[in-house]
């Protein structure tokens, strides 16, 4: 892998999710959502590791085709919030509205932050245009 020795800021929302969740990665180019996400933010994304897809992997086959586009959106878009809120700002019991209008919830018990049910395995990954924090898990809107 070759890193570019260009040290303009930093790398946007979508070259993170590259190296570190190709699977997103995968999902958010096949929704068309790239240019999006590279846009100016700012941005907070939940982003699942690539395990977290592996656990629902016959679901995101599914998605991944391109009749499946809008519900591949649809589920991409609740794990992006506007704005940037970094760990230290989010609250026990605080909901948070995504781009896809439905509301996460963030619970911290033992300064472990959960997003509707989700593990915050690492939080707080810089992008130039927003925020990542990476969960345990795809979390899915309410139908």
């Amino acid at each position: 892998m070759t890193h570019s020795t260009d040290n303009k800021s930093q790398k946007d929302i979508v070259s993170i999710a590259s190296t570190s969740a190709k699977t997103l990665a995968a999902a958010v180019t096949a929704a068309g959502l790239v240019e999006t996400l590279q846009g100016n933010g700012p941005f907070t994304v939940f982003a699942p590791t690539d395990a977290a897809f592996s656990a629902i992997q016959s679901d995101v086959n599914t998605l991944l085709k391109p009749e499946n586009k809008a519900k591949l959106v649809n589920i991409l878009t609740y794990h992006v919030v506007p704005g940037k809120a970094m760990a230290a700002d989010l609250k026990d019991g605080q909901e948070l509205t995504t781009v896809q209008g439905g509301k996460l919830k963030v619970s911290i018990k033992d300064k472990k932050v959960m997003i509707n049910g989700a593990h915050v395995i690492s939080a707080d990954v810089h992008a130039s245009n927003g925020v990542v924090h990476v969960i345990d898990k795809v979390i899915l809107p309410k139908a």
